[in-house]
């Protein structure tokens, strides 16, 4: 390195480390800086005080693996026939996916870990597991323990792991980083196992919400207020673990911390929440595996001390295939081409600039749940318009979501041209994607309604 390359060098700005820390299940309204009036959530709000709360926040799956799929790759998790959750092999090849992610695409994490970034990957993965599916590892990350992979604990599962996880997840965590040298960035991705069902909190983490159980005298079993909420305590009082150590170890200054989820509330009618299932999508319509926005719309919070402004609550649309090309930005590492995301790094340092191009999603299975929540099958979000239409246009439903975030005036009749413009993109970009099977009661959400006798 010659002197002048040397000086230079010793003149950048030290590369932020960078802490993202994934919900699984949790809705856009179940956190009190998100308007829960219901439980304290007092350290992430904290978090969100320091930094920028999003409001309009976009995950690329209404469930778990699509949604990781977008995070990790920058591109929509339909162009890799993850439509679903990888679930068994026989279940991914009867819905014409695979069973892992190609480890040859794109990451967020490979290039951090090529320019000498420190890479770990903790908790659920869920992007592949059974025969051949690689560990977190391959895709860039130097550590890795891991739930839903080939480094599935699941007799650690059998014994309560599922209860115990949030504080067992942060404990690697800050395992690392009392094994990292001071100096060297870092990347850890904290994917968390809560509030996903089955939850079964423990009695210490139940007794914060006794009073909420149901009535001694009239039933045993706990209720699903006092379940779900005693869950999220205890996950954020791990979490608040993690911003204390930050602070000691004098590292909050210069680490980007990203907290959000990968899709929304669970229904009460799938059959392991069926307990449990308190989560809010707050004024929001639908639930986890719908398309409106309850199902795909969740929090996102962050934070970097003098970059990202403190106390800000920012209604710019961002989504989760952003994520690839807009934190490699900070970290000055050049990201690949052919990504679905932008760069949205102004956004995060307090620009409201619109996005440059539509958000895509389908979902080709069933939407469980009540009627009003069952969505069809494609959706497409340009600016402030939101089309969802069935390929076969048996349905088809415009919202201007600047008016109307809860999706409840369906505009189609009065604006047929916007209609038919948006409609026309959604289905150019289906027919990019590769082919596969649809349910037949996917996009559906008619009832067998008693009809009057003659």
């Amino acid at each position: 390195m010659t002197r002048r390359r040397f000086l230079a060098a010793l003149q950048l700005p030290p590369r932020p480390n960078i802490l993202f820390i994934l919900a699984d299940d949790l809705g856009w309204g179940d956190l009190s800086c998100y308007g829960n009036r219901q439980i304290k959530t007092p350290h992430l709000d904290r978090l969100a005080a320091q930094g920028s709360l999003f409001t309009q926040f976009y995950v690329c799956g209404s469930v778990c693996s699509p949604s990781r799929t977008a995070f990790t790759t920058g591109q929509f998790p339909a162009r890799h026939r993850i439509h679903g959750h990888l679930a068994t092999e026989a279940d991914n090849l009867r819905r014409g996916m695979p069973n892992f992610l190609d480890p040859a695409v794109p990451t967020l994490a490979r290039p951090l870990q090529q320019s000498g970034y420190a890479t770990a990957h903790f908790g659920k993965w869920h992007l592949g597991r059974f025969t051949g599916a690689p560990l977190p590892t391959v895709y860039g990350f130097d550590v890795q323990r891991s739930i839903a992979s080939n480094d599935d604990r699941q007799e650690e599962m059998a014994k309560g792991y599922r209860a115990q996880s949030p504080r067992l997840i942060v404990d690697d965590c800050l395992r690392l980083l009392d094994a990292l040298p001071a100096t060297k960035p870092f990347y850890l991705q904290l994917w968390m196992l809560l509030p996903h069902a089955p939850l079964d909190p423990t009695e210490e983490q139940l007794s914060e919400f006794a009073g909420q159980a149901p009535h001694p005298t009239t039933v045993t079993q706990r209720g699903a207020y006092q379940t779900y909420f005693a869950s999220l305590r205890d996950l954020d009082n791990q979490l608040g673990r993690i911003f204390t150590e930050l602070d000691r170890r004098n590292l909050a200054q210069n680490t980007i911390v990203l907290f959000s989820s990968d899709n929304g509330p669970e229904d009460i009618h799938i059959r392991n929440a069926s307990h449990a299932a308190f989560g809010t999508p707050g004024p929001l319509r639908g639930r986890k595996r719908s398309l409106y926005d309850g199902g795909i719309r969740v929090p996102l919070i962050a934070r970097w001390p003098g970059k990202i402004p403190a106390a800000r609550v920012s209604p710019a649309v961002v989504c989760a295939a952003d994520f690839l090309p807009t934190l490699t930005k900070p970290a000055n590492v050049p990201y690949p081409a052919n990504l679905d995301g932008e760069d949205r790094s102004p956004v995060l340092l307090g620009a409201n600039t619109p996005r440059r191009n539509p958000l895509f999603r389908e979902w080709r299975f069933n939407v469980a749940g009540y009627t009003p929540n069952r969505s069809p099958i494609l959706a497409i979000r340009d600016g402030d318009w939101k089309l969802l239409m069935n390929p076969d246009r048996s349905r088809l439903e415009i919202f201007d979501m600047a008016k109307d975030s809860s999706e409840l005036h369906d505009l189609a009749p009065v604006q047929p041209q916007i209609v038919e413009r948006l409609a026309a993109r959604l289905l150019a970009w289906q027919k990019t994607l590769p082919p596969g099977p649809i349910e037949p009661s996917a996009g559906r959400n008619d009832w067998p309604m008693p009809q009057p006798t003659k």
